[in-house]
């Protein structure tokens, strides 16, 4: 069946009006980032960033001052433990991996083991809000869990339009929105926690020459706020660059 003129009208351009507006970026800053650290989580906190890296045999946790990028802390993980995205709540800091169903929480000022949680399904990318702390999975779903327990809570569907929006990975809170690295992707996704809407993306296409990529799995993924300066940096999987930028202020026309 053909719609008419005027219907189809109607609906192409409610469409267009329920996709999320594409923003660029300008580059404020440059940190070193070590290009060996297969970057799967990230976060700023007093004025050190955290890191969470990835693959068997060599996942491991790091805190680094932001201008050197040199680990004053390190932490190893089991060689067959492929780690994942990290994040702050309180004194704590939440670790947790791939596969292994197994989440780490740690003692944020000595990296000491505190306890650990199970949960079923992959690990990928983690935040919080106020209460609850937020991960994703590889899938279009964002699920929101107790800190105590690691229990599911709720979770929502990421969409834009009507669009469902899969691969989501590392996650930062920011603004009241969540920011997420979506896989082999240069953009991130702002997504309202309350329904899953896309907001708007963050288009980070040039940020690191193809020529600066040790291979192509060598993707964007990593994103810190600093909230005492409102500054937001990302990074990528074996980037030598930690960047600071910030989003421009007037969508890209298409």
């Amino acid at each position: 069946m053909r719609l008419p003129r005027t219907l189809l009208s109607l609906l192409l351009a409610t469409h267009a009006l329920a996709q999320a507006p594409t923003f660029g970026y300008t580059v404020i800053a440059r940190y070193p980032h070590s290009p060996s650290s297969y970057t799967e989580g990230l976060f700023f906190r007093d004025g050190l960033v955290y890191e969470g890296t990835g693959l068997e045999g060599h996942s491991a946790l790091l805190v680094y001052p932001l201008q050197t990028g040199k680990p004053i802390q390190t932490l190893t993980l089991a060689p067959d433990l492929f780690g994942e995205g990290i994040v702050d709540f309180g004194t704590e800091l939440y670790e947790w991996t791939w596969t292994s169903h197994i989440c780490f929480v740690y003692d944020r000022a000595t990296l000491h083991l505190l306890r650990q949680l199970p949960y079923t399904g992959e690990g990928w990318g983690m935040t919080r809000t106020a209460t609850e702390i937020v991960t994703s999975d590889g899938t279009d779903t964002l699920r929101f869990r107790d800190p105590a327990t690691f229990r599911e809570l709720r979770h929502i569907t990421v969409h834009n339009g009507s669009d469902r929006i899969r691969d989501l990975n590392e996650l930062e809170f920011i603004h009241g929105e969540i920011f997420a690295n979506l896989w082999h992707s240069d953009t991130i996704a702002r997504i309202s926690p309350t329904d899953g809407r896309v907001l708007g993306w963050i288009d980070l296409t040039g940020l690191l020459p193809d020529s600066q990529r040790l291979t192509s799995e060598s993707v964007l993924n990593g994103i810190a706020y600093d909230a005492a300066h409102d500054r937001l940096f990302v990074t990528g999987k074996q980037w030598p660059t930690l960047f600071e930028i910030k989003m421009n202020p007037t969508p890209i026309s298409k």
